[in-house]
């Protein structure tokens, strides 16, 4: 019992993270306000996260979470078509996207806590995208990229149109946009 409530606050401190990182970034975001959001004191908080940048890390773990469905990251989970999905979901949850977002454009720089966190992610995710691509064209795309050099691409679509989506939500349809780049991978010279 007392394990599933500790379970429970950890939640609770994780979500009011993201809402206030949300609308602070980072750098503006505070322990104390936090804190505020769940009722604890500071030091309560720190008893679940025994630094800011270990709150930090558990916040972009558990984005990671929900977005893979809880579930460990194999390549062979992903597909164009579950990644079009991911898209979907990303455009009701403008908070989380809006978190994210801040923490990767904040951790280029240097010493930032995330910067690390981010830097292993991108590597895994161009990972598991060149796989994903790989299992969906073989070994080179219409285009007559490999599915390595295609990776970066697709990962940075994704990221940049979530930036642009951010700054102009009525301009920017994410999901349509990211469906017409899916239609590109699938589109070789041969088709033009």
């Amino acid at each position: 019992m007392a394990r599933a409530r500790s379970e429970e606050r950890r939640g609770e401190i994780l979500r009011a993270a993201v809402e206030v990182i949300a609308e602070r970034g980072y750098r503006g975001a505070s322990l104390g306000a936090v804190a505020e959001r769940v009722g604890l004191t500071q030091q309560g908080v720190l008893h679940y996260f025994p630094t800011k940048e270990a709150l930090l890390v558990a916040v972009l773990e558990e984005r990671d979470r929900w977005d893979t469905g809880g579930g460990p990251r194999s390549a062979d989970a992903w597909r164009l078509d579950l990644l079009a999905s991911l898209v979907d979901y990303n455009a009701m949850r403008p908070g989380i996207v809006q978190t994210f977002s801040a923490l990767l454009g904040e951790s280029v720089t240097d010493e930032h806590p995330a910067r690390e966190f981010f830097t292993r992610r991108y590597v895994q995710v161009r990972e598991d995208m060149a796989a994903m691509l790989r299992a969906e064209f073989g070994p080179r795309l219409p285009s007559g990229l490999t599915p390595e050099q295609a990776a970066p691409l697709l990962t940075a679509v994704m990221d940049g149109l979530q930036f642009q989506w951010l700054l102009d939500p009525a301009s920017v349809d994410m999901p349509a946009a990211f469906r017409s780049f899916v239609t590109l991978l699938g589109t070789g010279p041969e088709a033009a």
